[in-house]
């Protein structure tokens, strides 16, 4: 998978904008799509929950697959 700015990456973070944590799940990152989730929930509740939309988004937008030695 390409790294930052790819086509990709765009996407998770659109879709973690809308549903914090759904672009770390895109991109196949199961505990920290769990962790924005429950963050966002948290932060909803105190009413800052666009806060974890943003994170969340720019977390995904920035993020860069490690790459084994292998590839």
């Amino acid at each position: 998978m390409p790294g930052q700015g790819s086509g990709g990456n765009v996407l998770a973070a659109l879709c973690s904008f809308f549903v914090p944590g759904l672009g770390q799940l895109v991109q196949g990152r199961v505990l920290m799509a769990a962790i924005h989730l429950a963050v966002g929930g948290i932060l909803w509740f105190f009413f800052l929950g666009w806060i974890a939309h943003i994170l969340s988004a720019l977390d995904a937008a920035r993020f860069e697959p490690k790459v084994s030695p292998g590839n």
